[in-house]
C-alpha cells in the first residue's frame, strides 16, 4: 500500500512540477513583456517608480517560481524537503510584498499594524535562515524508505 501511495505521491509531484514550468514561462513572458514596455514603448530606456516597481515585481515572482521548482524538484529527486530554499522562498516573498507595498495617501493604524507584521516576519525569517545555517541541517527526509 505504501508503495502505491508513494507512486501516486511522484506522480502528483510531477504533475505539479509540469503546472509549474507553465506557469513560469507565462511569468517570464509578461517579465519581458513588462520590461519592454516600460523601457521602449512609454517612456524610452527611463523608469519612472511605478515602472521600476511593477518590473522588479514581476522579476521576484520569476525568481520565487524557480525556487518553488527547484524545491520540488528536491523533493522529487532526493525524497527531502530542503527547508534553506523554502525559508529562501518565503524571505524572497516577503522581499517582494514589502517593494510592492504602496504607502496610503492616509497613513492609518492598520498600515501600522501591517508595517510591524511584516517586520515581525522579516525578523522571524532572518532567525530561522541563521539558526538553519549555524546547524548545519539544510534538507528534512520526508519519509523513510521501508526495507
Amino acid at each position: 500500500m505504501i508503495e502505491i501511495v508513494n507512486k501516486i505521491e511522484k506522480l502528483i509531484y510531477a504533475v505539479l512540477m509540469v503546472m509549474l514550468i507553465f506557469v513560469l514561462l507565462v511569468s517570464l513572458g509578461y517579465l519581458v513583456y513588462a520590461l519592454y514596455y516600460a523601457l521602449w514603448e512609454n517612456t524610452r530606456y527611463i523608469l519612472d517608480t511605478d515602472e521600476m516597481i511593477g518590473v522588479l515585481g514581476a522579476f521576484l515572482l520569476v525568481l520565487i517560481g524557480v525556487e518553488l521548482l527547484d524545491t520540488i524538484k528536491a523533493y522529487f529527486i532526493e525524497n527531502t524537503i530542503h527547508v534553506e530554499i523554502v525559508v529562501l522562498l518565503a524571505i524572497i516573498a516577503v522581499a517582494r510584498k514589502v517593494i510592492l507595498l504602496e504607502p496610503p495617501k492616509v497613513i492609518t493604524f492598520e498600515y501600522g499594524f501591517e508595517l510591524i507584521g511584516i517586520g515581525i516576519i522579516v525578523i522571524g525569517l532572518a532567525a530561522s535562515y541563521y539558526l538553519i545555517k549555524k546547524s548545519g541541517v539544510l534538507s528534512f527526509p520526508v519519509l523513510k524508505k521501508q526495507e
